[in-house]
């Protein structure tokens, strides 16, 4: 099993590394305002194997990570806590739905990359995007964090999406930021909104 192969963890650390090393120049960083104010309180609310929330962290912000999904909670554990202490302190995983953190608290920005195209294959290698996908499947709720999100961010809400995929619920950004295989959709805060059902 790949979540349980130290292979696997050591290409995680190592994929930080490069990452952090790109500095806050880079695409996410910027769509998450790291840029300019390197400090931020995230919200990672789709976190699953953590490489953005860790980049983030690693970039100077305090990140939430949420995941729902026991194994690949497991898996976060392991990650964080092989990193430095001084890194580590800035990474908060929560292990549940983040529907309960986004409706009881408040963040400078909140993150989003849910699980959109059967495709999907950036960000990750492709063995660990494919079991992901094994693991959690798609995120058929994932419309409905827009709107909790947009309620508990102060500055912004970051959607990672493909490039040629819709925006999330339908709902056109204010702004987007395109790379050659994904662009991050930005959203203005709205006042607090209770969940339907």
């Amino acid at each position: 099993m790949i979540l349980a192969d130290e292979d696997a963890l050591a290409q995680w650390r190592q994929a930080l590394q490069r990452r952090t090393a790109a500095g806050r120049k880079q695409l996410l960083s910027r769509a998450v305002g790291l840029q300019r104010h390197p400090h931020l309180r995230i919200c990672d609310a789709t976190a699953g194997f953590g490489r953005d929330a860790a980049l983030m962290a690693a970039l100077g912000a305090d990140v939430t990570v949420c995941e729902r999904h026991p194994d690949v909670i497991a898996f976060l554990q392991r990650a964080i806590g092989s990193l430095p202490p001084a890194l580590r302190e800035r990474l908060h995983l929560f292990a549940g739905d983040a529907r309960e953190q986004l409706q009881h608290r408040q963040w400078d920005a909140v993150y989003l990359d849910p699980m959109y195209s059967p495709t999907r294959k950036h960000a990750l290698p492709d063995a660990q995007a494919q079991q992901l996908r094994s693991l959690v499947g798609n995120d058929p709720d994932a419309d409905a964090l827009l709107p909790l999100a947009r309620a508990a961010a102060h500055r912004r809400v970051v959607v990672k999406r493909a490039l040629r995929a819709p925006p999330l619920a339908g709902l056109s950004p204010m702004e987007s930021l395109r790379g050659n295989s994904v662009r991050f959709d930005l959203y203005n805060p709205i006042p607090d909104v209770k969940e339907t059902s």
